[in-house]
């Protein structure tokens, strides 16, 4: 049985304070918004494929994308749940990666602060897409 979203959203609060690094996939040496996703899965047991290099500003996203299924997360309608992997868009060709932790907040690899950190919800950029296990 797969761990469930409550598990994943406490491993992502685990990561909080990992340094941050472009395309980071090691919480002990940096994790990016991808990586921490990653990071997070493999904490609670669900293997992760190989991950795809890609530029601070992409339009296509859907090499990323097709990941989450491999995975065990499947596009999510409704209202944001705990444990929902959330795809903001902080500007144009930017794409970010947070996972909802409880209802007021999000874990994600803030670049700003060099960190992982649980900010307030909501966040300041728009959700385009979210995925949940199932």
């Amino acid at each position: 049985m797969t761990p469930g979203p409550e598990a994943f959203a406490e491993a992502a609060r685990g990561m909080t304070g990992a340094p941050f690094r472009w395309l980071g996939r090691d919480p002990r040496t940096g994790l990016d918004c991808l990586g921490l996703v990653a990071a997070s899965l493999t904490a609670i047991g669900i293997a992760v494929p190989p991950l795809p290099r890609y530029a601070a500003r992409i339009i296509a996203i859907d090499r990323l994308t097709a990941l989450l299924p491999q995975v065990g997360l499947a596009p999510a309608t409704g209202p944001d749940r705990i444990g929902d992997v959330l795809l903001l868009q902080p500007g144009p060709a930017q794409y970010h990666l947070a996972i909802r932790a409880s209802p007021g907040t999000i874990v994600h690899a803030h670049a700003g602060l060099r960190r992982v950190t649980e900010s307030p919800a909501p966040a300041p950029w728009p959700i385009v897409a979210r995925w949940r296990l199932s």
